[in-house]
């Protein structure tokens, strides 16, 4: 029976998307639930899963073909892989083994094992854009098939050493032109139209780690047994900002138009990279959250962005934003506001510094830290006195725990 396959219906904020990836090809077979298509938006990354066992019959939209919410995308056949797939699918298995055998004879092989041509559009992209041979993957999928995944394992290998120094051309200098993913689009967009339209300004400060550091190292092992998550430094300063949220409205509010929105809750996103570019799940409620699920929370929304798996719902939303791009062993940068929020928090990587203790000089870990703010909003005193109470209740973590 054929069957029609849709795109997932689009939230409001989405207006259409893009097929990224055909899994399966027509005829080939398909179990129930199976993820046939990977339909990219400006925020995730959709999965469309086969309704039944059985075979795509025709695709519709082709890879990199605009798709509208609830759009037929390609019919589909349940039951058993027709005739001709499965004949496709024999000959495919038999030119695999004569070109193996070629190979054993010591002959070149008229067919490689996985031909560029031969391979499944994704595939083919992949190929092109890394530029790896299709000869050089190991292919594991069906009759030694390359697979999108194949090609990512291929490339993580680290590369053996020449035997003998690469030559190149005196003046030749090589180009790659490739297209700008829908998602890095609208990054870009959205962090262009911050700097054009708000009054952004950037305050510095930074923070003694030591006694986070102490306690986390005390207490993690006990941490992690009792609550099954890692003790990191995120939850602290989730926890930080929270409170300090609470003391300055203003900078968990929003600008409307000519509106401001002050928020009773306290929705925190906490930006994540992923190979498809930077996105930012959202935390919510996290004044009503022990230290023990914020950290539990972050590493699932680590998980999910680097399986591609992020909902919309988990990155819609939120009222302030932290970003850590002392992860990649950055020492300062002015973050870019995440609209329409007012205010977003660096932190930075941690190193040791000498400073002046009660006129003695002492090494310790230091880490700057940044608030970018919309001074249409927020004015400089209430910025600077949100960065330094999150100072001072990172320096004194006693007073986080007894909310003092």
């Amino acid at each position: 029976m054929a069957t029609e396959i849709k795109a997932p219906v689009f939230p409001e904020s989405v207006a259409d998307g893009t097929i990224a990836t055909w899994h399966k090809q027509p005829g080939e077979a398909v179990s129930r639930d199976e993820v046939i298509c990977d339909i990219e938006t400006d925020k995730v990354v959709l999965e469309v899963v086969a309704p039944a066992d059985g075979s795509i019959s025709a695709i519709i939209k082709n890879e990199g073909d605009t798709v509208l919410s609830a759009e037929v995308i390609a019919t589909f056949e349940e039951g058993a892989v027709s005739g001709a797939a499965q004949t496709q699918a024999v000959q495919s298995e038999e030119k695999v083994e004569q070109a193996a055998a070629q190979t054993q004879a010591g002959n070149a092989p008229v067919v490689e094992r996985a031909q560029v041509q031969d391979q499944a559009p994704a595939v083919r992209k992949a190929l092109t854009e890394t530029g790896i041979a299709a000869a050089d993957v190991d292919g594991t999928g069906r009759g030694g098939r390359i697979t999108k995944e194949d090609v990512a394992n291929h490339q993580a290998k680290p590369a053996a050493a020449p035997a003998t120094p690469l030559s190149v051309a005196v003046g030749e200098r090589i180009e790659k032109r490739v297209p700008m993913t829908r998602l890095r689009k609208r990054v870009a967009e959205r962090l262009l139209a911050a700097t054009q339209q708000t009054a952004m300004l950037t305050t510095f400060n930074e923070v003694n780690m030591k006694p986070i550091m102490e306690m986390r190292k005390q207490y993690k092992d006990a941490f992690e047994k009792r609550h099954g998550a890692r003790l990191g430094f995120m939850s602290f300063f989730v926890k930080a900002c929270t409170e300090a949220l609470k003391r300055y409205p203003a900078v968990n509010a929003s600008i409307d138009g000519d509106d401001i929105i002050y928020h009773g809750y306290y929705d925190i996103g906490v930006a994540v990279s992923s190979d498809r570019g930077l996105v930012v799940p959202v935390l919510r409620d996290t004044d009503r959250m022990n230290y023990a699920e914020v950290e539990s929370g972050i590493g699932a929304y680590a998980a999910k962005a680097r399986e591609g798996k992020l909902s919309i719902e988990e990155m819609t939303g939120g009222t302030f934003t932290i970003t850590n791009g002392g992860t990649f062993g950055s020492l300062l940068s002015t973050p870019i506001l995440n609209q329409p929020q007012t205010a977003i928090l660096g932190m930075h990587k941690i190193q040791e510094r000498p400073m002046a203790v009660n006129g003695q000089v002492e090494i310790l870990p230091m880490m700057y830290l940044a608030l970018s703010y919309d001074h249409r909003m927020i004015d400089g005193k209430e910025a600077v006195g949100f960065l330094v109470t999150v100072k001072e209740l990172l320096e004194e973590p006693a007073k986080l725990i007894l909310d003092l």
